[in-house]
């Protein structure tokens, strides 16, 4: 029996809210692991999350069952500097991008599948415990109510119930990512672009998926102009489709190679299409900075948090998807363990070293290095060198981290493989 009232006797072991993929994951293994489990999906149906949908070969070695949502993998990624240079990479290691929708669909049917109880309401965060009794979370309405020992947070980076439980992050800890959907070009020219911004920190994406392209800007919320980005972001949508009609078109109108170079009317033509066409998205991300990796808790007395609600994403990159699911296998194990307070220990042994290193790095990765920005002499330097090549197709794979990443470049600059 799934359904429990306030009047009822049965308890479950954990409630886990927000159904995305730590939380989805979470539940799947404490189900498999015996445990009984409520998770909480207040997403209306069919809406899928704000995000680019792209996952790392290093999730997907991970966890290859992945594999089996339906998706798109990629092999070649073309990256581009902010003055428009590029270099296409051939990967070693595909990644894949998935529709959100899909893609979470497929991991809550598998924690179904495992025995986990699904309800599909959006919870209060007015949660309560008294001391010694198990947590209530009720819906808005309060009509209805469950009970569970542990509460977990896997409603994301806005994650009400982590704020009530370890406190809220500010604002200047939020990344901001904003984009569209939009129409699949024919599949043999429809390339994976990431191109970091020009004058901006951050990056902008175009993730062809089984039928649309996601585009997209993931950048600081301190610094954040809608209007300005939504502009970059259209000049970079048009550029890509200019793209496919004539290969040597710049991606910036903006850029250097722009002037009097581009076809005007394949800009206007793309444009007219896009504007009838595309879908809008918004989303928050967390990206920390080293003093709150340091001093925010994410377990305590009967909760914990998992995923986004935690914090763990790459502060450079916005990519969370593998630490959702990283971090909803590290609670799984401790809970069933028995070693709750585990938990915390156990992702700084794991992963929060890697990411508190690039939040460190973050203003770095976007500054100035020798006169030009750090993310432009790295794409000039890898159109020229395979062994910078093969450092940035290794951080594409999310296989190369920020700890040695400047030195691994100085280094495999020499290297003629």
């Amino acid at each position: 029996m799934c359904g429990v009232t306030l009047t009822d006797k049965e308890d479950f072991d954990l409630l886990i809210v927000g159904a995305g993929p730590a939380g989805s994951f979470a539940a799947e293994l404490l189900a498999r692991g015996g445990a009984k489990v409520a998770l909480f999906d207040g997403r209306p149906a069919g809406e899928p999350k704000a995000c680019g949908g792209g996952v790392t070969s290093k999730a997907l070695k991970a966890y290859p069952h992945l594999l089996d949502a339906a998706g798109r993998t990629v092999s070649e990624v073309e990256m581009f500097s902010p003055a428009g240079g590029r270099v296409r990479l051939s990967l070693r290691d595909p990644f894949a991008i998935y529709s959100r929708t899909a893609f979470d669909s497929h991991l809550r049917e598998r924690a179904r599948s495992a025995g986990a109880c699904i309800f599909d309401v959006r919870v209060s965060a007015d949660f309560d415990r008294r001391e010694g009794e198990p947590w209530t979370v009720r819906t808005r309405d309060k009509k209805s109510a469950w009970r569970g020992r542990v509460l977990v947070a896997a409603d994301g980076a806005n994650s009400p119930v982590a704020r009530r439980l370890a406190g809220a992050l500010p604002n200047s800890e939020m990344e901001v990512a904003f984009g569209y959907r939009a129409p699949l070009p024919r599949a043999d020219e429809a390339p994976t672009v990431i191109a970091f911004l020009p004058g901006w920190v951050g990056y902008a994406w175009a993730f062809p998926r089984l039928d649309h392209v996601s585009f997209g800007i993931a950048t600081t919320q301190d610094a954040f102009d809608h209007r300005a980005l939504d502009e970059l972001l259209w000049d970079f949508m048009i550029g890509y489709y200019a793209q496919r009609e004539d290969d040597s078109a710049p991606l910036w109108s903006a850029g250097e190679q722009r002037r009097g170079a581009v076809d005007k009317k394949l800009r206007a033509t793309a444009e007219e299409k896009l504007r009838a066409t595309v879908d809008a998205y918004a989303a928050r991300i967390p990206g920390l900075a080293p003093e709150t990796w340091d001093a925010r808790r994410v377990c305590g007395d009967g909760w914990a948090l998992v995923g986004d609600a935690a914090g763990f994403a790459d502060p450079v990159t916005g990519e969370g998807i593998y630490y959702a699911l990283r971090s909803a296998e590290l609670f799984a194990e401790s809970f069933l363990a028995g070693r709750l307070d585990d938990y915390e220990e156990r992702c700084r042994a794991d992963f929060v070293r890697e990411l508190r290193r690039a939040s460190e790095m973050r203003e770095r990765f976007y500054g100035e290095f020798f006169g030009a920005p750090f993310t432009s002499r790295m794409i000039d330097l890898a159109r020229l060198l395979p062994g910078v090549r093969r450092t940035l197709r290794e951080l594409v794979a999310g296989d190369q981290g920020y700890l040695n990443l400047k030195r691994k470049l100085a280094r495999r600059a020499l290297l003629p493989f």
